[in-house]
């Protein structure tokens, strides 16, 4: 099965404020979407609602392939050395090769130290290297390279780039620049109320 994600005629409500209307946007294999919009514009309820974590007030939503979401929360527990942590998820998600992605994101040196002691960087590598061993085709990145410094960023649209050659899918929120594999960009301005 071919990775799909498509979105027809989204909108979007928090409280009593309409964040956004009239989104529709369609993504295959090898896709790059950016969305792009300053910061409480809807970004996160977006992506929230791609997860189904979030029920849009219009719309719907079709998804094609496993899912793997990377925003603000960690999902990792803070007491835990990274390593424990880690595998916890790796156990659960089945994983084949999780050295691998602790090997790409540089994240050996830390595999002792507990979570709730790494900076903001580090734990946002985590969270990545927690995606990559789960071989989602469809990656949802909410802001994916806050807290991150230049060479992690780098190394992280990368990794982003191998994954839509690949086939995969990644729709990516974010208020600042990102490269990205030939992307198709949304501005979500265009659909706020």
């Amino acid at each position: 099965m071919q990775p799909r994600l498509v979105a027809k005629d989204l909108a979007c409500r928090r409280g009593e404020r309409l964040l956004f209307r009239g989104l529709s946007f369609a993504c295959a294999p090898g896709d790059a979407l950016l969305v792009a919009g300053a910061n409480g514009i809807g970004k996160s309820s977006l992506i929230r609602m791609l997860a189904g974590l979030l029920r849009p007030l219009a719309g719907s939503v079709a998804i094609e392939g496993a899912i793997g979401l990377v925003d603000e929360r960690l999902a990792l527990d803070p007491n835990l050395p990274l390593g424990q942590a880690l595998r916890f998820w790796e156990r659960l998600d089945n994983c084949a090769a999780p050295a691998h992605a602790h090997e790409i994101l540089q994240l050996e040196p830390l595999l002792d130290v507990p979570v709730r002691y790494l900076s903001t960087g580090q734990k946002k590598r985590a969270a990545l290297a927690r995606l990559l061993n789960r071989s989602c085709p469809i990656w949802l990145l909410d802001e994916p390279l806050n807290g991150l410094d230049t060479q992690a960023q780098a190394s992280f649209e990368a990794l982003i780039a191998q994954h839509c050659a690949a086939g995969g899918i990644a729709l990516v929120a974010s208020h600042q620049g990102i490269a990205l594999p030939d992307p198709a960009r949304v501005e979500l301005a265009e659909y706020a109320v």
